[in-house]
């Protein structure tokens, strides 16, 4: 075996136990299921004055977590039970949900970045100790990529760029319009909905190619 078959190899061997991608355009996917993020009031006036939420596992992104909590949510044409709250308590109270949740609940629910919820979908929350109606805050969350800004600068993109993403899988697609998302708070990983996820059979550890292209958001 000569020198430089020698030297790929042990390039190959390093890069795998490195954890280095040998394409340095791949963004590890998540797929985010129907949740919600409550105010701190909100918190209490659906389980009671001065409750706190309690952890049920961390998410990836730091300082995040999945509680234990649950609520109920209500459209005019239905339910659906056992949402999941995200924690810690925010200064908004925000539900999102997939295109097919929203059929269900009857609402139209616009697509949206998460976090701007004016003139969102209203909905109903009812959790064990009351219920609530908010006229705004249910959203269909724009598939997303976190990123720090290291991150950024590797894949040459900015905060609010709209890129495609290749995902070839058992069923390859490609997502457009998906919403670079820049803090030094973030872990590189993109976020797309149940409906996203099933039409290209994305599980945990699927990966995919980012092409950029879509502009900017406005």
């Amino acid at each position: 075996m000569d020198q430089q078959a020698i030297q790929s190899i042990v390039k190959e061997v390093v890069s795998r136990l490195t954890g280095a991608s040998v394409n340095p355009h791949m963004i590890p996917i998540a797929v985010s299921a129907r949740h919600c993020h409550l105010s701190k009031s909100d918190l209490e006036a659906l389980f009671g004055e001065g409750y706190e939420l309690t952890k049920k596992a961390d998410l990836s992104q730091p300082g995040q977590f999945a509680a234990n909590e649950t609520i109920t949510i209500v459209g005019p044409r239905g339910s659906l039970e056992k949402v999941r709250i995200l924690g810690p308590a925010r200064n908004m109270t925000q539900v999102e949900v997939s295109q097919t949740d929203s059929i269900k609940l009857g609402v139209k629910a616009p697509l949206r970045e998460s976090g701007d919820i004016k003139d969102s979908a209203p909905i109903t929350l009812v959790g064990p100790k009351g219920s609530l109606y908010k006229k705004e805050g249910l959203i269909i969350a724009q598939a997303h990529i976190h990123m720090t800004p290291e991150d950024a600068d590797r894949f040459n993109v900015e905060n609010g760029e709209y890129v495609k993403v290749e995902v070839n899988g058992d069923r390859p697609v490609t997502l457009g319009k998906v919403l670079i998302r820049v803090s030094p708070r973030y872990k590189l990983e993109m976020h797309v909905d149940t409906d996203e996820a099933n039409a290209g059979i994305i599980t945990g550890k699927t990966m995919g190619k980012l092409m950029k292209g879509e502009g900017n958001a406005t």
